[in-house]
């Protein structure tokens, strides 16, 4: 006799035929099973018995009197009963099981084959497959809720997308006004203080009479603040213009040895009163490149100058080279290198990552005795930006800093429209 299973099966037996319930109780009884048996004559008892039990197996006669078991399968499964269901019958075809089956039925036996093996087969093979479609059940009803909760957090997604695009429309729109603001402004101030500038470049000549050494000294700080305020004009000119997206790079062959020692000899006047050594070292096979020759001498301006105003003493060394295929930028392209080492004062750790930003000036002490908008090295960023190069810093405090500017030898027209503010 096989071991009886320890936890109870409630089964529901729904027959009118006394002795049939009897040969199925017995057969039952011989199987490993621990079952509790409960009997219905009727489909109508037997619906009133499921409504109000739980069971976790009916076997049901397919001849019930009134009502056939196909159509009690159908009942209960209209009524969302899903307890395992095997009909039972003294004759049947396969047509008769198809539909059973297809009403609902779990299993089908013919009363003929009844015996406690098989009886343990399909009780044990039944409540297999209602376990398992209870658990897929809870299953996709756990994916229906995370696919709500998911659908949900979809909407939210697309609706906050939906704001910030619209933040942004609204963020782009507010910078092309002030952009086009400054640049306006700028433009209308430059008029009046060249004027400024050039009566009194008149007036410092003598050309229009002879001045005493009192009105000299006025008029050159008239000339010397003027000419300081006109170009921090320019420079937020400039920049707006870049952020307007109204400056474009007109590339063409040139000379960059001869652009690059003209450039250091125009600015070794500003170098020549604090005793500064301005050397150029050039190490270039080839000197022509196709590059904006006006924004490049900008570039190199920038750096330069700003090299001069905070170095004191020391020495400036601008250094430019051709760089090898594993220093060079992706795309195989070739690539040149331009940097400027002073030994100046050096840019502390805390305000080199916001070096390149607009109107960011470091906060030492040493840099707060120079004038300037802090718009020179934003600009700078721009440009190389555009002629889709790389700028590098690297410094330290008291000891110097070395600004480098990796640019390709040929610049393209159609490159250099990429986005230049982004930082």
């Amino acid at each position: 006799m096989p071991e009886r299973l320890t936890q109870p099966i409630s089964i529901l037996v729904v027959d009118d035929d006394a002795i049939d319930r009897m040969a199925l109780q017995r057969s039952l009884k011989d199987t490993s099973l621990n079952t509790v048996v409960q009997e219905a004559v009727n489909a109508e008892e037997a619906l009133k018995t499921v409504f109000d039990s739980k069971y976790d197996c009916i076997f049901v006669d397919y001849h019930l009197p009134g009502q056939n078991g196909l159509a009690f399968v159908r009942k209960v499964r209209q009524e969302g009963i899903d307890t395992p269901l095997v009909v039972l019958t003294g004759q049947g075809s396969e047509q008769t099981a198809v539909e059973l089956m297809k009403a609902g039925a779990s299993d089908y036996l013919p009363k003929s084959k009844l015996s406690s093996e098989t009886l343990t087969r399909i009780v044990r093979s039944a409540l297999r497959m209602y376990q398992a479609e209870i658990l897929v059940k809870q299953t996709n009803q756990r994916l229906s809720e995370k696919n709500k909760q998911l659908e949900k957090i979809n909407r939210e997604l697309e609706r906050k997308q939906q704001q910030i695009y619209r933040q942004n429309l609204q963020l782009q729109e507010v910078s092309r006004l002030k952009s086009e603001f400054l640049a306006t402004m700028s433009h209308e101030l430059r008029t009046p203080l060249n004027a400024i500038i050039g009566f009194s470049q008149i007036l410092l000549g003598g050309k229009k009479g002879d001045i005493n050494k009192t009105q000299q000294d006025m008029l050159g700080r008239v000339l010397s603040n003027g000419r300081h305020l006109l170009e921090l004009i320019s420079d937020i000119l400039e920049l707006s213009k870049i952020e307007a997206g109204r400056l474009e790079l007109e590339p063409r062959q040139m000379d960059l040895v001869s652009l690059v020692e003209e450039t250091v000899e125009e600015l070794r006047s500003l170098a020549t009163p604090k005793n500064l050594d301005l050397k150029v070292s050039i190490t270039l096979d080839n000197p022509t490149v196709k590059n904006d020759p006006t924004r490049l001498r900008q570039v190199l301006i920038n750096l330069l100058s700003n090299a001069i105003k905070f170095t004191h003493k020391g020495s400036i060394t601008v250094l430019v080279e051709s760089l090898s295929a594993e220093h060079s930028c992706k795309n195989g392209r070739e690539d040149i290198l331009l940097s400027i080492s002073d030994t100046g004062c050096g840019i502390s750790e805390v305000d080199q990552p916001y070096i390149f930003e607009a109107f960011h000036q470091s906060d030492q002490k040493t840099n707060r005795h120079h004038a300037g908008t802090g718009l020179g090295l934003a600009i700078t960023y721009s440009l190389v930006k555009m002629m889709c190069g790389e700028i590098t810093l690297e410094s330290r405090v008291n000891k110097g800093s070395t600004f480098g500017v990796k640019i390709p030898r040929e610049v393209c027209v159609d490159a250099a429209s990429i986005d230049t503010v982004s930082r």
